[in-house]
């Protein structure tokens, strides 16, 4: 089958491998139909996940076709059409029992990390019970793809730990797909604002189409100024982080009102300065999450109540072999006005 493969940092290759197989009785092979790239996919390219080693088929999102299932498989049979969740989970461990699927004792983050992933013909799913989720009749499967990790991730990571209540005031920084999430999950709480911060200009008219009532176009003290600016000075009650890179973090920290909450999303790197010199007296609260899927199931329905439209998140259409490209346009976002690309194996 082919698969893209992580061969070192800058290194993804589309090659052959071998159409994996059932290991243990709670595993299931789902053919994929539709994939997609995300922006960890780009910080395993960089170097930044060493748990993620060369040889390893990239990819945690999707959706697909049942084409096996173990003998302990019980929810799942050969032709469920199914959304394949970013987070393995064994439902029985300690952390699964306290709903922190994404610490999982014997999953958590693995596909596209530790184990093959999605972005390829057919991928293992360990503990498929736990780990996948039935499609309803009916529903877009492309726009679905959007369940698999960045609706949930912008929800939990950063609505939901940002504390994001009516009428308050949110500030997202950084209007790729995962700010996006969080800007269209934001709304089922009703803020009175939500400034989007970004450097794109076709971001930031993205983020005006789907609900930012404000936008910013700065960067470092010109951006918190601006933001301050749009606040009367006070700030704002949730800042969320959804870049990944120590100076939108330090971004967070210049607007956070007290008594408010800095939600982390991105991946970081590399260290990030903690300004305890000026905060320690603010009452503010700090937050960071892996997301752990468990809004997903809350996700669908919202999506089958139209109260949520993943697939304006879509920008771009490849074929799995075109997927080399797909990364391309999707590294060079600025010029090519990539969001979401949906891989299809075709």
């Amino acid at each position: 089958m082919r698969a893209l493969v992580y061969e070192g940092p800058g290194l993804p290759v589309l090659r052959d491998k071998p159409r994996p197989e059932i290991r243990e009785a709670t595993d299931a092979i789902v053919r994929v139909t539709h994939t997609t790239i995300c922006g960890t996919d780009l910080h395993i390219l960089k170097g930044d996940v060493p748990s993620c080693k060369p040889g390893t088929t990239l990819g945690h999102e999707g959706v697909g076709v049942i084409e096996s299932a173990g003998a302990a498989v019980r929810g799942f049979r050969p032709g469920d059409a199914v959304l394949i969740s970013c987070i393995t989970s064994c439902g029985r461990c300690e952390y699964c029992r306290s709903g922190m699927y994404s610490h999982c004792a014997d999953g958590g983050w693995i596909l596209g990390n530790k184990i093959d992933g999605t972005q390829a013909d057919y991928v293992r799913i360990p503990h498929a019970d736990t780990s996948l989720h039935h499609i309803p009749a009916g529903s877009g499967e492309e726009a679905l793809v959007m369940l698999s990790d960045i609706l949930p991730t912008g929800f939990e990571c950063g609505v939901l730990n940002g504390k994001v209540r009516p009428g308050g005031v949110v500030c997202i920084v950084g209007a790729g797909p995962i700010g996006l999430a969080a800007l269209m999950t934001a709304q089922f709480f009703s803020p009175a604002e939500i400034i989007m911060v970004d450097l794109d200009e076709h971001r930031l008219a993205v983020s005006r189409e789907f609900g930012a009532t404000h936008t910013v176009r700065a960067v470092g003290k010109a951006a918190a100024l601006a933001v301050l600016e749009l606040t009367g000075g006070r700030g704002v009650d949730t800042a969320i982080e959804a870049v990944g890179i120590p100076a939108s973090f330090e971004l967070c920290e210049d607007i956070v009102a007290p008594g408010g909450t800095i939600a982390n999303v991105g991946v970081h790197g590399c260290k990030v300065d903690l300004h305890l010199e000026r905060l320690w007296s603010h009452n503010i609260t700090i937050t960071t999450r892996l997301v752990d899927t468990v809004s997903t199931p809350q996700l669908l329905k919202a999506v089958q109540g139209r109260r949520l439209d993943p697939g304006r998140l879509i920008s771009h259409r490849y074929t799995l072999d075109e997927i080399v490209q797909a990364y391309a346009t999707f590294v060079n976002a600025a010029e090519t006005q990539a969001l979401k690309m949906i891989i299809t194996p075709g």
